[in-house]
């Protein structure tokens, strides 16, 4: 009998969020369940490793479908969490990681902000199909455990997680990134979209009287949908009500013509395409030169 897969669950909420933990019942009763989340509340962190991470690693306890299993609280990011879930505590390499739920959707350019998104592209990165998974919900609610009805978003965490354990993903699709709107049910249709090029989280001025006075960052929502791409999530989520996937990539380079760009940096075109004198000294290097096209041979056959 085949062994059941290893899915590391893991969030930015931290291990106490109801939220992990309708992620990872989603899936009992069909894979191994590895919990390691981080200890405290992790909001914000995105992708990062801070060198003063102490790694402290507090080991409790979960029954899943009645069985009493070992999950673990870690003194870091949620991108730490995962380092140690695959290097230190799994048996084997996970099948996958699934990051959230989280409390509030994570939309538009601020994903990179997200520790429920740098978790899972740190398991990408690793080598392990990933997905991140978060229901919006009232911005008074982020950081809190509030009881929130997660089954929805649970049910299209399984959706989508079962997917991305029984399939080849697509060249270029590292993470699968799935939003819940508010109200949604099973029924509701899902759309895959990109990332819209807007901010939808918007930092606030710290209120204080003196620069030394303690001066935390806010944020408040800018949440007008119609100003988004049709086909972003932001619009998906705050305007059509839909669910939203979106296909993340690792390969954060520009969608460019790299060779155009080039030439406009060299000084050989100018941006609107016309034709520049080239610049001295700074000539760019030839690497991303297209090679000279060969006219066709006498009898017609191309080279």
């Amino acid at each position: 009998m085949a062994a059941k897969p290893i899915i590391l669950f893991t969030n930015d909420d931290g291990i106490g969020s109801p939220g992990l933990w309708a992620a990872a019942e989603a899936f009992a009763d069909i894979a191994e369940p590895l919990v390691v989340a981080p200890r405290e509340q992790q909001s914000g962190m995105g992708r990062s490793l801070p060198v003063t991470s102490e790694g402290r690693i507090y080991e409790q306890s979960h029954a899943f479908i009645g069985v009493e299993t070992p999950v673990y609280a870690v003194d870091g990011t949620p991108a730490q969490a995962v380092q140690h879930g695959v290097i230190e505590l799994a048996k084997r390499l996970p099948s996958l990681v699934v990051s959230g739920i989280n409390y509030g959707e994570n939309t538009g350019n601020g994903v990179t902000i997200s520790g429920t998104v740098g978790a899972a592209l740190e398991a990408a990165s690793l080598g392990i199909p990933a997905l991140a998974i978060s229901q919006q919900t009232p911005r008074d609610l982020h950081l809190t455990y509030a009881d929130v009805d997660f089954s929805t978003a649970a049910y299209f965490a399984r959706l989508f997680g079962t997917w991305l354990l029984n399939h080849r993903r697509p060249d270029d699709v590292d993470v699968l990134k799935v939003d819940v709107p508010m109200g949604a049910t099973p029924q509701t249709p899902w759309r895959v979209t990109r990332l819209a090029r807007r901010r939808v989280y918007w930092p606030t001025r710290p209120e204080r009287v003196a620069l030394q006075d303690v001066g935390r960052l806010g944020y408040e929502i800018k949440a007008d949908a119609a100003e988004s791409e049709p086909d972003s999530d932001a619009y998906t989520i705050l305007q059509a009500r839909l669910v939203s996937v979106t296909p993340i990539s690792l390969d954060m380079t520009s969608r460019t013509d790299l060779f155009r760009f080039q030439q406009i940096l060299s000084g050989e075109v100018d941006n609107g395409g016309q034709v520049a004198a080239p610049t001295e000294p700074g000539r760019a290097a030839s690497s991303l030169r297209r090679p000279p096209r060969r006219r066709p041979s006498a009898n017609g056959d191309q080279p």
